[in-house]
């Protein structure tokens, strides 16, 4: 049984970082779609400090997984390390095969697609017990030690740093992400409690 659940973990874990790398490729940076969170800050630190986002990704990123390591313990690090290694070769193998989905002429339908996308890898991941970066175990952590659900955690603290943003992109670009993290912190709400929901449901 126990062997089972691993493997169901890690096939969600897998497939949410498929369709996030996907997303994120085909949606985010073909369409000149910027985001919030830690690839958020990442660019924010380079653009206004000149701090190198290899450097500073390492740094912050593993400063807050080691945080979701003391709230959720080791299989959360572990199945945290898995959807980051397996995102990161999902992402070179999108930009080596090229774009699957053309550029869009329509930035609102491609910002929808972009949200959608992001929202269900994400949400995948979360569910399995995982996260796909810093960002997302700091979500869980704050929903956890909170009374917010997960999904406006990731919300808030997109908007903040897109907020911020504003200090070197222009208002356009800004607004086009806002719906974009808007619509993906719904779906990994939906996606998230959904699966918890089903489980308190199960065992009534």
């Amino acid at each position: 049984m126990a062997r089972r659940r691993f493997l169901k973990s890690l096939g969600n874990i897998l497939l949410g970082s498929l369709i996030l790398a996907f997303g994120f490729y085909n949606f985010y940076y073909l369409n000149n779609i910027t985001e919030g969170g830690v690839l958020g800050l990442l660019l924010l630190l380079k653009n206004l400090f000149n701090i190198q986002p290899s450097i500073a990704n390492i740094i912050i990123d593993g400063a807050l997984l080691l945080i979701g390591y003391k709230f959720f313990g080791k299989k959360f690090f572990i199945y945290s390390i898995i959807a980051s290694i397996s995102f990161s070769f999902s992402y070179k193998v999108f930009e080596y095969i090229g774009p699957i989905v053309p550029k869009m002429h329509s930035m609102l339908l491609a910002t929808i697609l972009a949200g959608i996308s992001v929202g269900i890898g994400v949400g995948l991941i979360v569910r399995a017990g995982g996260a796909a970066g810093g960002d997302d175990a700091l979500a869980l952590v704050i929903a956890k030690t909170t009374s917010l659900n997960v999904g406006l955690v990731y919300l808030l603290g997109d908007i903040v740093v897109l907020l911020l943003s504003l200090l070197y992109l222009s208002l356009f670009d800004v607004f086009y992400s806002l719906i974009a993290v808007t619509i993906s912190g719904k779906v990994i709400d939906f996606i998230y409690y959904y699966n918890n929901t089903k489980k308190v449901t199960e065992n009534i």
